[in-house]
């Protein structure tokens, strides 16, 4: 992986290539190209180079067969736009979005930072999207099946009032619930005003019976949460996810916690402390941990636990896996470490199988054994 780390990175993180949106704009729109064009059969190319199978890291969840338990997180490829190609960076899932019923332009720029000391992002980009319209007709338009189990990450319009939520989050999941696999409430993104108190139970609750009741196809429903909810707090979303036949929690969004070596942003002059936005990478990884494993203890692993935030290397996976997660994502640590990570992750997993006499990819989950 040193290529990326030595070469590449450099290059996209110096500014050359425009500020981290506009570098993220940028790839996005290559691996688009590239998903639609198929061009020199460079696709394939990438996947001997970052694909890696073994039947022991499948996984089977919600009747779905991943083939793999390491996926794309949601809020990098927001539109879909390269969602035919991420099987060919090995990954095993990919969750498009975070899409919303109105298309919405998002927070001013600049809104997505680079805290490289951190190893961490800092990003306000406000759920800029398409709109669930424009994410139907690009998916249905598709003319091969995706080989990869595709999540659709569900937010609140900006302009809908939260009373209002439960309506605007079925708008799109009618629009989309034949084209994804798995669906996901976003009621945690610091971003859009008032958001994260769609995560109490009395507001809660509209959105999920409303859900299931228009979910006429029997998809799996999950929601996030932010790590910033206290303990007490999280165990009344899992009893309301329980109570509205949830399918499962993704632990975590990003944080607003500001526990940080970067003290000030160079695109801005402002402390760390002063700029809105919510955290990923380095600095959310153990309590996103910490919450993956009350929500095992909680459910006694009868809740499926998707994984996500500071996932750098395959023992930082471990660590999620091992406390309870079915599934893990990346975002943050794939742009730190490149497009090798996934491959990296799922051999040193196959690893640790290999080390403690597991037979397969469920045996590890919350069994709390180290990564060795």
């Amino acid at each position: 992986m040193n290529w990326y780390q030595q070469w590449a990175r450099p290059v996209f993180f110096s500014g050359m290539l425009g500020d981290a949106e506009q570098v993220h704009q940028r790839s996005l729109a290559a691996i688009a190209w590239l998903d639609r064009t198929r061009f020199l059969g460079i696709p394939d190319s990438i996947a001997q180079f970052c694909q890696f199978h073994d039947p022991r890291l499948t996984q089977t969840l919600w009747g779905i067969e991943f083939p793999n338990p390491v996926g794309l997180a949601a809020g990098f490829d927001k539109d879909g736009e390269g969602a035919g190609l991420w099987d060919a960076f090995g990954f095993g899932f990919a969750e498009l979005g975070t899409v919303t019923y109105h298309p919405q332009p998002g927070n001013p720029k600049p809104r997505l930072f680079r805290l490289v000391a951190d190893e961490a992002v800092l990003n306000r980009m406000g759920f800029n999207n398409a709109g669930s319209a424009a994410l139907q007709t690009r998916l249905a338009e598709r003319s091969h099946p995706f080989s990869i189990p595709i999540g659709i990450n569900l937010g609140k319009s900006k302009i809908t009032p939260l009373e209002a939520a439960a309506a605007d989050y079925v708008g799109s999941f009618e629009r989309l619930q034949d084209l994804g696999d798995y669906f996901v409430v976003n009621v945690s993104s610091p971003n859009t005003p008032g958001l994260r108190s769609l995560q109490a139970r009395d507001q809660l609750e509209p959105i999920f019976a409303a859900l299931q009741t228009a979910n006429t196809s029997q998809k799996p429903i999950v929601v996030k949460i932010a790590p910033d909810l206290a303990d007490g707090d999280i165990l009344d979303v899992v009893a309301i996810a329980q109570d509205y036949a949830i399918a499962g929690i993704i632990a975590t969004n990003t944080t607003i916690r500001r526990d940080l070596t970067t003290t000030h942003l160079a695109q801005t002059g402002q402390a760390v402390t002063a700029e809105a936005g919510g955290i990923s990478g380095r600095p959310v990884r153990s309590r996103s941990t910490a919450v993956i494993r009350l929500l095992w203890q909680e459910t006694h692993g009868t809740l499926p636990i998707i994984g996500v935030g500071g996932i750098f290397s395959a023992a930082d996976a471990w660590e999620k896996i091992t406390a309870g997660a079915s599934l893990v994502q990346l975002y943050t640590g794939w742009i730190y470490q490149g497009p090798l990570l996934v491959r990296q992750i799922l051999t040193g997993l196959l690893a640790q199988l290999d080390t403690h006499n597991l037979p397969n990819f469920e045996a590890a989950i919350g069994s709390e054994l180290p990564y060795r």
